[in-house]
């Protein structure tokens, strides 16, 4: 591990802003701000951002938002490239790490305007969740032929990213996971009124979208409700989507008032509580998943248990236990992992420890080195 090497000028590049805290955003935060911690001048270089609450924020395009991959993101236009050239001479990176796929509008200029002294990485973070997404990829592998070239190595955060780079760019990249601040979580202090010995609290934290498949927990919540040999439990749902009023109608329909909470948008100095006072964390992605960072801030918490949704990038994670993983179209299939886990103290708990000790796997404190090791031997092989 070179950790006695000179301290780097590093870049972070997304086509995205950091207004939004999906996983991409997340990563790239996290790895940044281990890299500052450690001495590292770390610049975040991304699409429009409005947030202020974020050192080094070089902000270089006009964004639009657009539907891609089952997710509400931002796109760049074009961006000035004599704007990236006065950034780049101003900046001089030796790391340029940028996250894929990215936009020909702002990053595959910025690519091919770098100094050739500069290490190009680059990581992929999706899976596709439609033939649409697979196909338009191909299609935008072709368009940055002459950007990838100047990559000097491919990174990707699971399996099934891996598998998405290979299929739509022709690239063959190393497996380096998404990272989680594993103390952050795992010292995190419950909120009071979900703690209580007469009632279990199941956790959904996600956006309300279809295929993060609120809809399908809450079938099986309606299943479960009418079972009078499952204890009492609440389910907390905290997010927000295009799907809120539906979900909320189909709660008081159903009369499930007493129940169901609605929290709304849970901020990152939140969340870690909430995981804390989850006896169940769900997460019933149908798809569109290349890795699953709830699932690993869940388990970072120690307290709760996991039960997933089978796509491809949650398997990534929790393939070596299956028990955890379910139909995600299946809500009958979800009543009973959920009653299991209800009435089963014991196997509740030894979920809940095995995932606090396999976290660990994530922790950023163990990623972060081995991050830094390629972006040092990356530039110790191009000054060669």
């Amino acid at each position: 591990m070179t950790t006695n090497a000179k301290k780097l000028k590093i870049g972070l590049v997304l086509d995205d802003g950091l207004d939004s805290l999906d996983g991409v955003q997340q990563y790239i935060l996290a790895i940044g701000g281990w890299l500052s911690d450690q001495g590292h001048d770390v610049k975040y270089i991304v699409g429009e951002t409005h947030r202020q609450d974020i050192a080094n924020v070089i902000s270089v395009s006009r964004n639009i938002k657009v539907k891609f991959n089952g997710n509400v993101g931002t796109m760049p236009l074009p961006t000035s490239n004599n704007k990236l050239k006065k950034l780049l001479d101003e900046e001089n990176f030796d790391v340029l790490h940028v996250q894929m796929p990215y936009s020909p509008f702002m990053s595959s200029k910025l690519i091919n305007l770098a100094y050739k002294n500069t290490a190009i990485i680059g990581s992929f973070h999706i899976a596709p969740n439609s033939k649409t997404v697979y196909y338009s990829n191909k299609l935008l592998g072709l368009w940055l032929r002459s950007s990838l070239k100047k990559f000097d190595q491919f990174l990707c955060v699971s399996e099934a990213a891996r598998e998405f780079a290979k299929n739509t760019f022709g690239i063959n990249c190393a497996i380096s996971p998404n990272v989680v601040d594993y103390d952050l979580f795992n010292n995190a202090k419950p909120i009071a009124k979900y703690q209580s010995n007469d009632s279990k609290t199941i956790l959904f934290l996600g956006r309300l979208v279809p295929r993060k498949g609120c809809q399908i927990l809450l079938d099986a919540i309606k299943l479960l409700s009418k079972d009078n040999k499952v204890p009492t439990f609440k389910l907390v749902i905290c997010g927000k989507g295009f799907l809120e009023t539906s979900l909320k109608n189909f709660v008081s329909t159903n009369n499930l008032d007493d129940v169901v909470e609605f929290v709304g948008f849970v901020s990152e100095e939140d969340k870690p509580s909430y995981y804390a006072s989850a006896d169940i964390s769900v997460f019933p992605s149908s798809g569109g998943e290349s890795f699953g960072i709830v699932l690993i801030e869940a388990m970072a918490s120690g307290k709760s248990a996991i039960l997933a949704g089978d796509n491809a990038g949650y398997r990534s994670v929790l393939g070596s236990k299956p028990e955890m993983l379910f139909d995600p179209l299946d809500s009958v299939a979800l009543a009973g992992a959920l009653k299991e886990l209800l009435t089963n103290n014991s196997e509740r708990e030894n979920y809940a420890d095995w995932g606090e000790n396999y976290v660990k796997t994530f922790d950023i404190k163990k990623v972060g080195p081995e991050i830094l090791d390629i972006y040092q031997n990356t530039l110790l092989k191009k000054h060669k």
